[in-house]
C-alpha cells in the first residue's frame, strides 16, 4: 500500500474513533481506569467534619491549631496496547479484517487515554516482537499505534504471546494499564499472564471472526493454517466437523476465560461481524460499578 493509502486509511479510522470517543466513551474511561494512588497536594486548618485521620500532626504541634493534610488522586497513567500482528489476524469473511478491527478498538482507547492526558504506548508481535512504542502523550503517538497495527510487517509464523507479555513486564516500570489484543489462537501463557497482572491492570481483548466460530456450509474448501502455513481439505456439509470445529472454538474459549480469571485480568470480546460498541460499554459499566 502507498504512503498516501496508509495515511488515507489512518485518518480515516481516527475520524471514525474520535467520534465515539467524543459520544460514547466521554466519561467513562476516566471513572473505569483510576490513577496510581493519592499525593499530598497541601495542608490547611481542620474544619469540623473533616475527617480526623487526615490531621498532620507535625503542622498542628507547630502551630497549635489542627492542619489536615489535603490530597490529590495522581491522576496519570500509561496504557500499553500489546498487539498480535501475526498472520492469523489478516483474515476476515466479514466486513472487517481482524486486524483492522483491532486497531479501530486501539484507536478508542488511544484517544480516550490522551483526551485525559495519559501516555499511550505499544508492543506489535507475531513469534517475536516486531515494534516497540515507547510510551507518550499526545496524538502522535496514538497516530502511531494505530499506523503499526494496520501495516506493520506481518509475516507468516507461530504466535509467541507469552515472550511478549515478559518484554513488557519488563520495559513496563511502573503499574499500568494493559490492554493484550489477540485472536488468541495460541493459549500457552497462563503463567506469563499471572506475573504481569499481578503488577499491572490487565485486559484481554479476544478478536473473533463469524468463521472461527462456526464453518459456513460451502462443501469441500481447502484450509491453509496462516502459522504454520499447513493446508487441509474439510466437509463444510459433514455435521460431525462441523460440530467438532464448533466444540474446539468453544473450548478454547473456556480456557482463555478460566486464564484470565486466575490471573485476575479482565476478559472482552469483540467480534468482526458486530459493533464493538455495546461490549466495551458494558466492560467500561461493569469496571465503573466496581470502583463506586
Amino acid at each position: 500500500m502507498l504512503s498516501g493509502d496508509i495515511l488515507k486509511k489512518v485518518r480515516q479510522i481516527e475520524i471514525q474513533t474520535r467520534r465515539v470517543v467524543n459520544e460514547v466513551f466521554a466519561g467513562e474511561y476516566k471513572s473505569v481506569f483510576r490513577g496510581q494512588g493519592m499525593e499530598f497536594s497541601e495542608v490547611r486548618e481542620y474544619q469540623i467534619g473533616d475527617d480526623i485521620r487526615r490531621i498532620d500532626w507535625n503542622v498542628t504541634a507547630r502551630y497549635s491549631h489542627p492542619y489536615i493534610r489535603i490530597m490529590h488522586e495522581e491522576r496519570e497513567l500509561t496504557v500499553y496496547f500489546a498487539v498480535d500482528i501475526s498472520s492469523s489476524t489478516q483474515f476476515g469473511t466479514a466486513e472487517q479484517l481482524k486486524s483492522e478491527l483491532a486497531a479501530e478498538v486501539c484507536s478508542v482507547l488511544s484517544f480516550s487515554a490522551i483526551r485525559n492526558n495519559d501516555k499511550v504506548g505499544m508492543i506489535s508481535f507475531n513469534d517475536r516482537i516486531e515494534k516497540y512504542i515507547p510510551p507518550r502523550k499526545g496524538k502522535a503517538n496514538a497516530m502511531r499505534v494505530i499506523r503499526e497495527i494496520l501495516f506493520g510487517e506481518h509475516r507468516a509464523g507461530k504466535t509467541d504471546i507469552s515472550s511478549s507479555l515478559e518484554y513488557l513486564f519488563k520495559v513496563a516500570r511502573k503499574k499500568s494499564v494493559v490492554f493484550v489484543v489477540s485472536d488468541f489462537y495460541e493459549l500457552d501463557f497462563n503463567q506469563s499472564l499471572k506475573t504481569l497482572a499481578n503488577k499491572h491492570d490487565v485486559i484481554l481483548i479476544h478478536i473473533v471472526d463469524p468463521m472461527d466460530r462456526a464453518l459456513p456450509k460451502v462443501g469441500l474448501i481447502s484450509f491453509r493454517d496462516p502459522e504454520t502455513l499447513k493446508e487441509r481439505i474439510v466437509d463444510t456439509e459433514d455435521p460431525i466437523v462441523c460440530k467438532q470445529y464448533a466444540m474446539n472454538y468453544e473450548e478454547r474459549c473456556q480456557i482463555l476465560d478460566k486464564m484470565a480469571k486466575n490471573a485476575k485480568a479482565d476478559l472482552i470480546t469483540l467480534e468482526t461481524d458486530r459493533s464493538y460498541i455495546e461490549p466495551l460499554t458494558k466492560f467500561f459499566r461493569m469496571r465503573g460499578k466496581l470502583f463506586h
